[in-house]
């Protein structure tokens, strides 16, 4: 059987609501809220008993979601939000822009920082590195010409 599609990446977040703003002002539409807890989700996730916020971010096109989770229950064990790029594990999540000059401008109000500069690769894309909310390194990638 072959994979249909991937529905989602998953984040852990401490600030939900600034995470979803973040991701708001990136483009993103917040397609639910909602709370997790019980028996059958600790199954799923290992974890026990658990209690989770989360939130389903959709992308404009509607094909790729970003789920952000806040664990109330149990407590966050590890924290790799500041990793380098070279980190093993998750590195980032990237998203294409119209114009990300524009992108950056709106996302610096919200607390977004430059990680390196913003270079073109040949003349395909214009690329760059961003800390977004809580240290979560986001690439964005302009398509040129």
């Amino acid at each position: 059987m072959a994979i249909k599609q991937m529905h989602n990446v998953g984040i852990v977040v401490e600030d939900l609501a600034a995470t979803i703003d973040f991701f708001r002002e990136l483009g993103l539409e917040l397609e639910g809220q909602a709370t997790i807890e019980g028996e059958w989700a600790g199954r799923v996730t290992g974890l026990g008993d658990q209690h989770v916020e989360i939130a389903m971010m959709r992308t404009p096109d509607g094909h790729n979601r970003l789920e952000l989770s806040r664990f109330l229950r149990p407590a966050v064990v590890a924290d790799h939000r500041n990793a380098p790029v070279n980190a093993l594990g998750y590195l980032r999540v990237m998203f294409t822009v119209d114009d990300i000059a524009e992108t950056l401008k709106r996302l610096r109000t919200r607390g977004a920082e430059l990680v390196g500069d913003v270079v073109d690769y040949e003349e395909v894309y214009r690329l760059c590195y961003i800390r977004g909310p809580e240290g979560l390194l986001i690439g964005l990638a302009q398509e040129l010409g």
